[in-house]
């Protein structure tokens, strides 16, 4: 019994892991299909600036009040650390390097995670349990490209202007809240964070991060949706499916590239 319970379990892991290699490489052939396949160039802007509105402009809201109040929030809990050592006019440089290398990418990425990704996902799994991608396969246009593809490059693109717009927001409810109600010296609060802040080192560096995050979280999202069962509840699985391994994929890549940017290896 006990050997037959180990093989049991063999088995299973073996199972497992021939279907985490067959969705990466379904996931992989995707991707390259909608991104090389052939489609019209008029008709793919016009989709594309569509799904621009759809997941960047409408996600500007709840990426502008986060960024307020993180910044808000950060300005408070570094004036309180910093004042025991008689460095409260450092806060600024504390919450521009907080926020361009580590908190604008990685929490503008969740927030699109949970809001644009899930929308993505549900939104083409919809299509696919009314048929819609069917139909279009039937009059000869390609659903990665006509349907798909948009939808990738306006994550894209979306995400990293998103980070910036936060991390600027975030600067700015830090400099009211440090200056306008905390007493710090806006001189010393914008002088202190201009001397610090290098363009390649900080700004590159979350622009590097945001983008990364970009392409796995739109793949992610993109694919759940195309792959899930056409059923509402596959929908509802492929959804919850998109913000846990985006979100995990964006912390863990996030290690590695802060690693490979900051580590000094």
């Amino acid at each position: 019994m006990r050997n037959k319970s180990l093989m049991d379990r063999v088995r299973l892991l073996g199972r497992s892991a021939i279907d985490i290699v067959a969705v990466l490489g379904r996931s992989g052939l995707f991707l390259v299909h909608a991104l090389l396949g052939r489609g019209g160039a008029g008709s793919s802007f016009q989709l594309l600036v569509k799904q621009l509105y759809s997941v960047g402009v409408m996600s500007l809201v709840i990426i502008v009040v986060s960024g307020m109040f993180i910044g808000m929030v950060l300005a408070l809990q570094g004036f309180s650390i910093l004042a025991k050592y008689g460095s409260e006019q450092a806060v600024g440089q504390m919450v521009a390097l907080t926020l361009l290398r580590e908190l604008g990418p990685v929490v503008t990425a969740l927030l699109f995670a949970g809001r644009a990704g899930s929308a993505l996902t549900a939104e083409i799994g919809n299509m696919k349990s009314t048929e819609q991608l069917s139909s279009l396969e039937m009059i000869g246009v390609d659903p990665l490209k006509y349907i798909v593809a948009p939808r990738l490059w306006a994550g894209f693109i979306s995400l990293p202007i998103l980070a910036m717009i936060f991390s600027v927001v975030g600067i700015w409810g830090a400099s009211w809240v440090a200056i306008d109600w905390l007493g710090v010296y806006d001189g010393s609060f914008w002088s202190n964070m201009q001397n610090s802040v290098s363009f390649t080192n900080d700004v590159l560096n979350g622009v590097i991060k945001s983008v990364v995050f970009a392409f796995v979280v739109t793949w992610i999202a993109v694919f759940q949706g195309y792959d899930c069962d056409p059923t509402s509840e596959g929908i509802s699985r492929a959804t919850t499916k998109t913000v846990v391994y985006a979100s995990l994929a964006v912390l863990g890549l996030d290690f590695i590239l802060t690693a490979l940017m900051f580590g000094d290896f």
